[in-house]
């Protein structure tokens, strides 16, 4: 995704660690591939167990409004989330979900990952999923490269955790990987179709 300005928005429950992964993909951008950004967040009345988001807006010149309106890319960790969110996604934008908990997609060409499921069985701990999820958004949409998404998740992750976070930000980077691959074969499917329709 190579626009000059990129809002993105990032939503699950609180406990997901919605905000910090939105904090991570801020400083990956603006630290590391140095790019202006600006992240704001907020939380459901409930907190932990309520819904909450947070924003990141990327761009080549200065940010002069921070809020993200008409969503370039949405990416949710729960169903609620989803449903209360979707319709701030542009109609060409890009929606990435975790599949976990996302069972009722408004679209057919959502990126669906088990991020939850990963995170227990490749690394042992759930609380890896929001790194995992970043991995992902970084290989499906290039918004950041994985360089800096390196550096930046080193950068934040707790003194003896580095090992296991950099290893569920690279399971998210194949899995995005692949959901990229699996995403793109099924549109030259889909186009493949409409021309044999339309001989």
């Amino acid at each position: 995704m190579t626009k000059d300005r990129i809002k993105i928005r990032l939503a699950g429950s609180g406990g997901h660690g919605v905000i910090l992964a939105s904090i991570i993909l801020a400083e990956a951008a603006g630290i590391h591939d140095g790019r202006y950004v600006c992240q704001t967040q907020s939380y459901g009345p409930e907190a932990r167990g309520g819904n909450c988001k947070a924003e990141v807006v990327i761009s080549n010149r200065y940010i002069d409004y921070p809020k993200a309106k008409n969503l370039d890319i949405l990416m949710c960790f729960n169903q609620s989330s989803l449903d209360q969110y979707f319709h701030d996604l542009k109609n060409v934008g890009v929606l990435i979900v975790n599949s976990d908990s996302c069972k009722q997609l408004p679209i057919s060409n959502a990126y669906e990952i088990q991020m939850l499921t990963l995170a227990r069985e490749k690394t042992g701990r759930a609380q890896t999923m929001n790194v995992l999820s970043l991995g992902a958004l970084a290989a499906i949409t290039e918004v950041v490269s994985a360089k800096a998404i390196r550096a930046a998740v080193l950068a934040r992750a707790p003194k003896g955790t580095e090992s296991i976070n950099i290893k569920a930000l690279e399971i998210g980077l194949h899995e995005g990987k692949k959901a990229l691959k699996s995403h793109n074969t099924k549109r030259q499917d889909k186009f493949s179709t409409l021309l044999q329709l339309n001989d």
